[in-house]
């Protein structure tokens, strides 16, 4: 029985290695054609690492030949199966560009989508691929709006949305967080919430967002020197009406009354005491002349 086991094991690693060396063979000195049909069955018997090696060697010699489009096809397909996602959409991007009647253009200008959508890091990281992704959702969703996909590539759209949303307002609130710090961070907070709300109507941020746009004003009022108080409080209190008109029940509306208070006292004090030195300086005037 151990004789029969050895021998079993013998032979599995006979075959490997004769396997090996057969690929090898093919990969440094196989004919093109012999080149082709070896990534083909090695693609179709998903080892898909080995069988990009080989479309590698053989497509600049099909380039423009019918095989062309099932090489580019293959490509892509073996990229994503081996998890390397930007390539993937890149090359199903391409395969859907370059064959426009192929019966495969659909699902590969779904695939790259979905590929750069895999390939999008968390919300904190760089947004190229993200914003690659939800462009390419975009478009698939305007050129076949009655595909069988179309539920699916809407969620995904959404759930891309979403993660740029979520940067945008972290970003935001960070400038808003550090303003302590650097008074210049007031402003940086103040146009990113306005950036956040006009780039994403209807966004799942919006109260929030809103809240911390006046926070931000109001916060940077209270900072600020005398002669730029009363500008700078106006501008508050449009963000206040804004958090009010919008969200009028909102969970932030008592806090939002409070600072609406300070605001006002803030820019009736200023006011004052612009009126006292304006007057200062009048007299100041009146006296040099006489």
């Amino acid at each position: 029985m151990q004789k029969i086991k050895n021998l079993a094991c013998l032979l599995i690693v006979s075959l490997v290695l004769f396997s090996c060396g057969e690929y090898q063979k093919v990969l440094n000195k196989g004919s093109v054609e012999e080149q082709y049909k070896m990534a083909v069955k090695l693609y179709e018997s998903k080892k898909y690492s080995k069988a990009l090696r080989l479309f590698e060697k053989v497509t600049p010699t099909y380039r423009g030949k019918p095989q062309m489009e099932r090489i580019q096809y293959m490509v892509a397909q073996s990229n994503f199966n081996e998890k390397d996602y930007s390539i993937s959409g890149y090359y199903f991007d391409r395969f859907a560009k370059n064959y426009p009647k192929s019966s495969k253009k659909e699902e590969a200008a779904f695939l790259s989508a979905y590929s750069y959508k895999l390939a999008s890091p968390v919300y904190s990281k760089d947004p190229t691929e993200t914003i690659k992704a939800l462009e390419a959702f975009q478009s698939f969703i305007n050129d076949y709006p009655d595909s069988d996909k179309i539920e699916e590539a809407n969620q995904h759209y959404k759930d891309l949305r979403y993660k740029l949303q979520k940067k945008y307002f972290e970003i935001a609130k960070t400038y808003y967080r550090t303003a302590d710090y650097d008074m210049r961070n007031y402003k940086a907070a103040i146009q990113a919430f306005d950036n956040l709300l006009a780039d994403y109507l209807g966004s799942e941020f919006k109260e929030e967002a809103l809240f911390y746009r006046l926070k931000a004003a109001h916060d940077f009022v209270l900072k600020s020197t005398i002669r730029r108080k009363p500008e700078r409080v106006d501008d508050a209190v449009r963000a206040y009406e804004k958090l009010e008109r919008n969200f009028p029940k909102s969970k932030f509306m008592e806090e939002a009354n409070t600072m609406l208070v300070t605001l006002k006292e803030e820019k009736k004090v200023a006011e004052e005491l612009i009126a006292k030195q304006l007057e200062f300086q009048k007299k100041q005037k009146e006296t040099i002349i006489k």
